[in-house]
Parts: structure tokens; C-alpha cells; sequence
């Protein structure tokens, strides 16, 4: 009865979202589910209520977004890739909640970052760019593999002219680096997060702050990154010193620089693709990893910019 529920979803939202996206019935007698359609649907079908009771029956507790993929997934026969997906575990929040990949995508770049010192992770709001970096980076730190972690980006939305606005440094600077807050938290937790950054082993600053140094030994994640120049990234990149690891993450359907202004995300891969210690991770809606409606408006988006 618990696994049914689990499978199905509250009043049944789970296999709803299901019928939605097959033709074939989908009935559930006592403890079987029963299937009746075209051949081709039965096998994904059958893929799909296989993969996603062996993951309940290992503990996972399945939401909306993770159904919607597995069945992504299971219409190429794919969802087999879900059971390695959710076995990896990358560490636990501070609250001790298992911190995993939840797609493809996410899988391909936490390989990438691990392999190559510098990484770009570009792609539409919610797949996880910034957060995963976050993560890989604490992880980083705690096993003693850099010696600090440094998380910037670009207060475009200020002008970078930050000595307008009121209050001391750390006033000014942190409303646009909030996010990157929000992420250390959750893995850290606020006590940790703040004990770090009065013993320097985390630096959260705008990239202008970035200028004339080598960070050695150091993690460093340049976040909302369609926001540089080309002039800001070319700094940025430079700053790489030895035993580092740098991850740039940004979304160029988002980009807030004034008129005329080339962005250095889009020109950073333009003249860096040939090196092959560059890593360029590229994510599409399929890897949203936030509630369903999120890749929903982001496909109305792609859509309406296509059709302008």
C-alpha cells in the first residue's frame, strides 16, 4: 500500500502526469499494475514502473520533477541511467540530507569538474549549475584538496559603481551574491559558513575585486557569468594560480550588459573551444531541476524567442 502511494503520487498525481504523456491505459489492480497499449509504449512503460519502484524500495523519496524526468527518460529506454544516478552521493547538506546528481546533465558536469581545472557550466535558471560548483568546492575544501574557496560575480546590476550605494563593503556586496550564500548554507550551514569567512577559507566578493591577484590552492566559481566582459573574463581566467580548479557558470538567455556589449561567456567559448583542458558543459530544460513549472516557462520562452 506504501509503495503505491509512493508510486502514484498523492491522490494519484504521479500516475496522472504519466497518462498524460503515453496513450496506453495504465490501471492498478491490488499490488500489479496493469498496462494495455502499443507494443513500443508497453516496453517504456514497463522501464519506466521498474526503475521507479526499485528507487522507492531503496528509500528514495520521489517528487514531481523526478517522475517528469524518469519519463523523459524512459521514452528512449533510458531510465535504466536513473539507478546510477541516485546511488552516487556527492556529500549531505549540514543537515544530513544526501546531496546527489538528478540528471544526465548534472552527472556529466560534476565529472567534468573533477577532471579539468577549468569548467564551464552553461544553461537555463534551476539546473544546478552554481549549486553543484558550491557543492564539489565544499567538498573540496573539507577533504583538504584546496586550501580556500572563492565565489564571485559580476554586480552588473549596480554598475559595479558599489561605492554609491550605502553602508560598508560587505553591505553593498552582498545582496548580489546572496545566492552563492544560499548555497554554502545549505551544505554548511550558516554557523560554518560564517566561521570560514572570518578564517579566510571562503571569500565571497564581486569579480572587480578579483583584479591584479593569483589565487593558488583555491576553488573559485565565477557565477551569473553571461554578465562579464570580455575583458572581465579574460581577467578572471587569468587569475588561475597552481593547484587551483575554476567553474564559470551563466546563462546567456539572461544577459543584463548594456547595449553593444559583447558577453564574455559567449566569446570565452568562442576562442577557448580547441583547448582541451577546458571543459564546457552545456544543460537544456531537461536537467531543471526546480518545480516542474520552472521548465515549463522555459520552454514557453525558447519558444516565443524562436518564433521573434
Amino acid at each position: 500500500m506504501a509503495e503505491g502511494l509512493a508510486l502514484f503520487g498523492p491522490q494519484d498525481r504521479y500516475l496522472r502526469l504519466i497518462e498524460e504523456k503515453y496513450q496506453a491505459k495504465i490501471m492498478s489492480r491490488e499490488e500489479e499494475v496493469v498496462i494495455a497499449g502499443e507494443s513500443k509504449e508497453l516496453d517504456s512503460l514497463e522501464q519506466l514502473f521498474r526503475v521507479l519502484l526499485t528507487l522507492i524500495r531503496q528509500g528514495h523519496q520521489l517528487n514531481e520533477r523526478d517522475i517528469a524526468y524518469a519519463i523523459e527518460l524512459s521514452k528512449t529506454l533510458q531510465a535504466d541511467e536513473l539507478l546510477d544516478l541516485y546511488k552516487a552521493e556527492i556529500t549531505t547538506t549540514y543537515r544530513g540530507k544526501p546531496i546527489r546528481v538528478k540528471t544526465i546533465g548534472q552527472r556529466h558536469y560534476v565529472t567534468t569538474i573533477r577532471k579539468k581545472d577549468i569548467v564551464f557550466g552553461v544553461g537555463p535558471a534551476g539546473t544546478g549549475k552554481t549549486y553543484l560548483a558550491v557543492v564539489l568546492a565544499v567538498v573540496a575544501l573539507k577533504q583538504g584538496a584546496v586550501k580556500r574557496i572563492v565565489l564571485t560575480r559580476p554586480a552588473v546590476e549596480a554598475g559595479e559603481n558599489l561605492g554609491f550605494l550605502p553602508g560598508d563593503l560587505q553591505e553593498k556586496v552582498d545582496p548580489y551574491l546572496r545566492p552563492l550564500y544560499d548555497a554554502l548554507n545549505d551544505v554548511l550551514g550558516p554557523e560554518q559558513v560564517a566561521k570560514s569567512m572570518e578564517r579566510g577559507f571562503i571569500e565571497i566578493a564581486p569579480l572587480a575585486y578579483m583584479r591584479g591577484r593569483t589565487l593558488d590552492d583555491s576553488f573559485i566559481i565565477l557565477d551569473e557569468a553571461q554578465n562579464t566582459t570580455t575583458e572581465q573574463m579574460k581577467m578572471f581566467l587569468t587569475r588561475l594560480g597552481f593547484g587551483s580548479k575554476m567553474v564559470i557558470t551563466g546563462d546567456i538567455t539572461q544577459i543584463d550588459l548594456p547595449r553593444g556589449k559583447t558577453s564574455g561567456l559567449i566569446e570565452a567559448e568562442r576562442i577557448l573551444k580547441d583547448i582541451d583542458e577546458i571543459g564546457f558543459i552545456h544543460f537544456t530544460e531537461q536537467d531543471v531541476v526546480r518545480h516542474s513549472l520552472v521548465q515549463k516557462i522555459i520552454n514557453a520562452y525558447n519558444k516565443n524567442d524562436n518564433q521573434v
